[in-house]
C-alpha cells in the first residue's frame, strides 16, 4: 500500500492539512504500506520556497514522518508533457483560446434558458473549431489552454467506475467537470493531468483526501484509463471546517500548525482537535 500527502507550498499548514496527513499515513503505516509526500507546487505565482521547508517542520513536529525524499512537481514537466501528447495523439484534447470572462459570458448567456443545466463546468465554446483555423491561431502566438474533450474520451474508456472505502463502487460521471483543462496557459500543465501522472509514477495504490476534490476523481479516473495506469483505490475524507461550516483555507492563520504551536498546544492535542473540528463538530 502506498499513501500520499500532497500540499501546495502557497502558505502554512492548517488544521485541515494535519488531519489530511494523519488520515493518508495511518492508513499506509497501519498496513505496512508507504506514506509519501508530494508538493504540487506548479502554481508558480504563488509558490514560496519557504513553505517547503515549514511544510516539513510541520509535518515532522506532528510526528506525520513520510518515506523517501518528497517530490516536486516543478521537476516533472517533461513527464506530464508526454502524457499530453500521447492523450493528443488519441484525438482526446482541443486548444481553448477562450478567457475567463468569455467563460462566464457564455454560461450566463446558456443559462438564460430554461433546459440547460446549471452545472458551471466549461460550456464548450471552443471544442468544435475548424482544426486547421485553430492550428494557424496557435502559430500566430495567440494564448491558449489545452483542453480534454470528456465525452471522446468517454466513447473511448466506456464505462467506468472506482472503488471507495467510504462508498463502495461508484460510476464514473463525465459530465461532472466537462471538459477540464489539461494544460495551462501560463505552465504547461493543469491540476488533474498532473496528479495522475504522479500517482501513475510514485505508485500510490490508494489516494485520500478531502470529500470536497470527490468530484474531481471522476475526471482524474477517465485519464487513468485512457493513459492505461493503474487504478487506486479512493478515501474521501470529512473536511475539518470552522464554527460556521467553511472549510479552512490557508488565509486561516490562527488555526495553521505554526500558530498553534507557538501558542502552546502539543501535536496530540493538535491532531485530536483536527480530528473533532470535522464538519464544524468542534466545541
Amino acid at each position: 500500500m502506498v499513501t500520499r500527502f500532497a500540499p501546495s507550498p502557497t502558505g502554512e499548514l492548517h488544521l485541515g492539512h494535519a488531519y489530511a496527513a494523519k488520515v493518508a499515513r495511518d492508513l499506509a503505516k497501519d498496513n505496512g504500506g508507504r506514506f509519501l509526500l508530494r508538493h504540487e507546487d506548479i502554481d508558480s505565482s504563488r509558490v514560496r520556497e519557504e513553505y517547503y521547508g515549514m511544510i516539513a517542520t510541520d509535518l515532522k513536529w506532528l510526528g506525520l514522518d513520510w518515506d523517501g525524499t518528497p517530490l516536486r512537481q516543478t521537476d516533472r514537466l517533461d513527464a506530464y508533457a508526454e502524457a499530453l501528447q500521447k492523450l493528443g495523439e488519441l484525438g482526446l484534447t482541443y486548444p481553448c483560446f477562450c478567457t475567463r470572462k468569455d467563460i462566464q459570458q457564455e454560461l450566463k448567456r446558456m443559462h438564460a434558458a430554461p433546459h440547460i443545466h446549471e452545472a458551471q463546468v466549461y460550456p464548450g465554446t471552443c471544442r468544435a473549431l475548424n482544426p486547421e483555423q485553430a492550428a494557424q491561431r496557435i502559430a500566430d502566438g495567440e494564448s491558449h489552454a489545452w483542453r480534454l474533450d470528456s465525452s471522446k474520451a468517454a466513447r473511448l474508456h466506456g464505462t467506468l467506475h472506482f472503488s471507495d472505502l467510504e462508498r463502495g463502487e461508484v460510476r464514473v460521471d463525465e459530465t461532472v467537470n466537462g471538459d477540464v483543462v489539461l494544460a495551462r496557459k501560463d505552465i504547461d500543465v493543469a491540476y488533474h493531468l498532473a496528479v495522475v501522472v504522479d500517482d501513475e509514477f510514485q505508485g500510490v495504490s490508494h489516494v485520500t483526501r478531502g470529500e470536497d476534490l470527490f468530484s474531481a476523481t471522476h475526471v482524474q479516473r477517465q485519464l487513468q484509463a485512457v493513459l492505461a495506469y493503474r487504478e487506486p483505490v479512493y478515501l474521501h475524507h470529512e473536511l475539518v471546517t470552522d464554527e460556521n461550516g467553511r472549510r479552512l483555507a490557508k488565509r486561516d492563520h490562527a488555526r495553521s500548525i505554526r500558530s498553534l504551536r507557538e501558542k502552546g498546544m502539543t501535536a496530540a492535542e493538535i491532531l485530536d482537535v483536527a480530528e473533532a473540528a470535522l464538519s464544524g463538530s468542534n466545541p
